[in-house]
């Protein structure tokens, strides 16, 4: 934005925990991100000895200079959106839902189909959330599973699987922040440290397969329950579509036809924008300008429904376009979140140095290196929950894990350090309400976004917990299989628990 960032000291958290705690309390997303962006402008303004009209100002040119920089991931998103309701004007949607209504036949087998086809779409986590919401949320509505479990189950996905898996946007960025220590090698060296990620994803299948749940989201799978059943022809309905007619014609291929080309055309537009083409290694391609390859497949899967649309008459030209800006419109709320997301991080960031601040007080606290993973996991979890992202944590701690650990004595501490530092802001990115994925699963789910973060904050968190146990385990262990298998055992214990107290007090 051009301006000189200062140092805030404690100051520079006030931010984030007013739009955190004022979102927690009145259950309104809009209001808290703009009164903690609000703020971060009167701290900035009034330690620089400024004007509350250039704070009011900083306000908005800070919402301008995130617009433009996330562009594409707003171009994205809106083309994305046209996307889902043109499939789902020509019938794609419902036929899916019929389809799979008579090859997934219980909750259990929904769910499991829900978390695999996360875990396939492994790219980018934008287009994970948004993708698996579209396809599953038909179904799911069907078997009576609540919205708030959809969300999780696509959150929970999401992000873990592109954090450990050596081909994704994740990836790449991680391994240009590690280059110093060995790049994607070094990457591929912290995935079995990458204990909140693995851990997630077991516990997404343990309750898939169990049907095991507790605390919020405990409640809002029984009144998902005993809601009315959704049925066949109630998949889609017109009132969903704002009164443009949905097809009958539609067949399945209607929606999986443009969901591949979705799928493959964003892989080819991440390695086309990255120079891929031109003899730039595909995993650095991918990484380089992800959501403008994004925004390549999404239009490449627009014009493939209307060349598949149009002339066999699913739609008329005239509905199919109504049904883009439709789409855009779908999108606006997501967008607006995003944006206020995008400046709050904004401000911490780049103007009052809450990253600095807290990654400083790690730096300076001597504590010893066995206890470094642990701390670490901490620290990451703390500063990611506060700005609201994962990629702006790792990015402003592993530099500083990495001076921690640079010569002799810390050489063995870094990778089990990087691995926590990458758990961690996963953990925080999960639970802030302020995340952008987490804004992104909620709105593929169709989920209220503070009923998605009170129900998956407990799931994660218990999670987290039995994270920080690992970590001990692993500055003391240096076999990174170790802590991995103590910490699932430990895992799936607390389930145990959590069942027989449930019982008892039912």
């Amino acid at each position: 934005m051009g301006v000189e960032m200062i140092e805030a000291g404690w100051l520079s958290i006030i931010p984030p925990l007013i739009a955190i705690v004022l979102a927690l309390i009145t259950k309104e997303v809009f209001s808290s991100l703009f009164v903690g962006i609000l703020s971060g402008m009167f701290i900035y303004c009034w330690l620089a000895e400024e004007s509350f009209m250039t704070a009011i100002s900083y306000v908005f040119d800070m919402m301008a200079y995130k617009i433009s920089d996330n562009s594409y991931m707003i171009l994205f998103l809106a083309l994305l959106g046209s996307v889902v309701v043109v499939v789902t004007m020509a019938g794609g949607s419902r036929a899916y839902g019929r389809w799979a209504s008579k090859k997934l036949k219980s909750k259990t087998s929904v769910k499991l189909a829900t978390a695999i086809l996360g875990i396939l779409i492994f790219i980018d986590d934008y287009f994970n959330c948004l993708t698996v919401g579209t396809v599953m949320k038909p179904i799911t509505d069907k078997h009576n599973i609540a919205r708030e479990k959809l969300a999780y189950l696509i959150d929970a996905t999401a992000a873990p699987i592109c954090i450990i898996a050596p081909v994704s946007s994740w990836a790449v960025a991680v391994s240009s922040e590690v280059g110093a220590a060995g790049g994607l090698n070094a990457f591929v060296q912290t995935i079995p440290y990458n204990l909140y990620a693995l851990l997630t994803l077991l516990m997404v299948f343990v309750i898939c397969v169990t049907n095991f749940d507790f605390g919020p989201m405990k409640k809002a799978v029984e009144e998902a329950k005993n809601a009315k059943p959704i049925e066949d022809d109630d998949v889609t309905t017109d009132k969903e579509m704002d009164g443009i007619p949905v097809s009958q014609k539609g067949t399945v291929y209607d929606l999986l036809v443009p969901m591949i080309v979705l799928i493959a055309c964003s892989i080819l537009g991440m390695a086309y924008v990255g120079g891929f083409f031109s003899g730039v290694p595909f995993t650095e391609a991918i990484g380089e300008n992800p959501t403008a390859g994004l925004s390549l497949g999404a239009f490449a899967a627009l014009m493939t429904a209307f060349v598949m649309y149009i002339p066999r008459k699913l739609v008329s030209f005239r509905d199919f376009m109504n049904g883009v800006t439709q789409g855009v419109k779908y999108m606006v709320t997501a967008i607006v979140i995003l944006v206020f997301a995008w400046s709050l991080s904004g401000v911490c960031r780049e103007m009052i140095g809450t990253g600095e601040f807290v990654s400083g007080l790690v730096k300076s606290s001597n504590m010893s290196l066995n206890i470094l993973p642990a701390i670490i996991f901490l620290v990451a979890a703390f500063l990611s929950f506060s700005m609201g992202t994962a990629w702006g944590t790792f990015g402003i701690l592993i530099p500083i894990v990495s001076m921690i650990c640079a010569g002799t004595e810390g050489a063995t501490m870094l990778i089990p350090a990087l691995g926590a530092t990458l758990a961690g802001s996963v953990y925080g990115d999960h639970c802030s309400p302020i995340s952008d994925t987490t804004i992104l699963s909620s709105t593929g789910a169709h989920c209220k976004h503070i009923r998605h973060v009170e129900t998956q904050i407990p799931y994660a968190t218990l999670v987290a917990a039995v994270c920080f146990v690992g970590y001990v385990i692993a500055g003391f262990v240096s076999n990174p299989w170790v802590p991995l298998a103590t910490s699932a055992v430990l895992l799936l214990g607390c389930f145990a628990v959590i069942n027989v107290l449930q019982k008892r007090k039912a």
